[in-house]
């Protein structure tokens, strides 16, 4: 008897609470704000490559085309690649006098060990790499190859998840029917709780930030 009555004591205070009116304290909040601290240039590119270190993705920064193609050449022949697969037109063109072989059959795509793309943006709090629906390399680009290297520039780097949603609308007008936010290598631990690389999409994420393209 004394736990009906108990819990009729609580279900009596649970409906008076729902009847009577508060006001709401945080009328006056911000809801556009950002919740982080304003970070300078310099900052988000340091707090990008640790995020994306900190995940298993790799970050190589480059001052000018031609280190980018030293690095990239090292990096190609490390892995004893013939080729890589390239669609984006830009790209391309940096590669072409780096002796890279590179291959943009799109016929190939599926069966290409590496492939190269651009980005839409970098979100540097979070170490990730936006890709959208009109990107130039397309949508399946991003998740079928064994590595995935991305191409940047400092432009893209934005703070937050919000600043990349504001760019991409800046960008098209409206945002793109699809945008992926890639955060490091593709992994699971859904079985038997054993980390796997690459059981979804690319066992390695290598960004490429050129400071002059």
């Amino acid at each position: 008897m004394h736990e009906t009555t108990s819990r009729e004591k609580i279900l009596k205070r649970v409906r008076n609470a729902g009847l009577t009116s508060v006001d709401n304290r945080y009328s006056g909040v911000n809801q556009d704000a950002g919740i982080y601290a304003p970070a300078y240039d310099d900052d988000l590119l340091v707090t990008f490559a640790q995020e994306l270190n900190n995940i298993g993705g790799s970050f190589v920064f480059c001052e000018n085309r031609a280190e980018f193609i030293s690095n990239f050449t090292v990096l190609i022949k490390s892995r004893k690649a013939d080729s890589v697969f390239c669609v984006d037109d830009e790209i391309k063109g940096v590669l072409s006098g780096s002796g890279v072989a590179v291959d943009s059959d799109i016929q190939n795509r599926k069966s290409a060990p590496i492939i190269v793309t651009g980005c839409e943006a970098l979100v540097a709090r979070l170490g990730s790499v936006v890709v959208s629906s009109q990107s130039g390399s397309g949508r399946a680009a991003n998740f079928l190859p064994e590595v995935h290297i991305v191409v940047a520039k400092p432009s893209q780097v934005v703070p937050a998840v919000k600043d990349a949603v504001d760019f991409l609308n800046a960008k098209y007008g409206s945002l793109p029917s699809m945008v992926s936010f890639i955060t490091g290598p593709s992994r699971t631990a859904d079985i038997e709780k054993t980390l796997v690389m690459g059981a979804h999409g690319p066992r390695e994420l290598i960004v490429f930030l050129v400071d002059n393209m």
